[in-house]
């Protein structure tokens, strides 16, 4: 399964967030942006899947992927792309759930992780922190931009203090593509936010 292009991820977290998240998700896409996953792991499953479903709906009208994290049913019952499962867990049972369609990715903060992720069949993962992190802060330390010079078996999108001065340098390293969380959930307009990361990514 191939990433979303541009190979933008924003990633929710509604105590960050100034707005609904399908109204931030729909300003994001209307700036370029054309990824977006759940990750509201506190929210009980039906409000979750409420949730979901809408940016679902959000996504299908601008032609933008709409991933969850963790929750393999609600994935399945909305039509979302996919899921993103924390490191460790089992990418086989997803797959067979979601089908082989599905666009399945994996955390990971270590080569270790990365290879055992690409072993049990992940589209992608998530590697963190790249950078120290407003959105987690102590969570580290951070590995900087010289481990995507590593040879890898799948893509890996840079995840944790990720902004417009710093997101080209990740995509010359070798990183895949680039997620972003707390900047673009407290951005007072996620459009703008989307556009002038996306501009940032561009090779000049």
């Amino acid at each position: 399964m191939s990433l979303p292009l541009p190979s933008l991820l924003v990633i929710s977290d509604r105590s960050q967030a100034r707005a609904p998240l399908d109204e931030i998700a729909a300003a994001l896409f209307a700036g370029g942006c054309r990824w977006f996953s759940l990750r509201e792991k506190d929210l009980p499953a039906t409000e979750r899947l409420v949730v979901l479903k809408k940016l679902v709906a959000v996504g299908a009208a601008c032609g933008a992927t709409i991933t969850v994290h963790d929750d393999i049913d609600a994935a399945r019952e909305a039509g979302a792309g996919g899921v993103h499962l924390p490191a460790g867990a089992a990418i086989e049972q997803a797959r067979a759930r979601l089908g082989a369609k599905a666009l399945i990715g994996q955390s990971a903060h270590d080569m270790g992780e990365i290879a055992r992720a690409a072993e049990a069949g992940a589209d992608y993962v998530t590697l963190s922190p790249i950078f120290l992190s407003a959105s987690k802060p102590g969570y580290g330390p951070a590995l900087g931009i010289d481990v995507f010079r590593l040879p890898a078996p799948l893509p890996i999108i840079a995840l944790g203090g990720i902004d417009p001065t710093n997101a080209r340098a990740c995509l010359d390293a070798g990183a895949a593509g680039v997620a972003t969380m707390g900047g673009a959930m407290s951005a007072r307009d996620p459009m703008v936010y989307a556009a002038a990361l996306l501009a940032a990514m561009v090779r000049r």
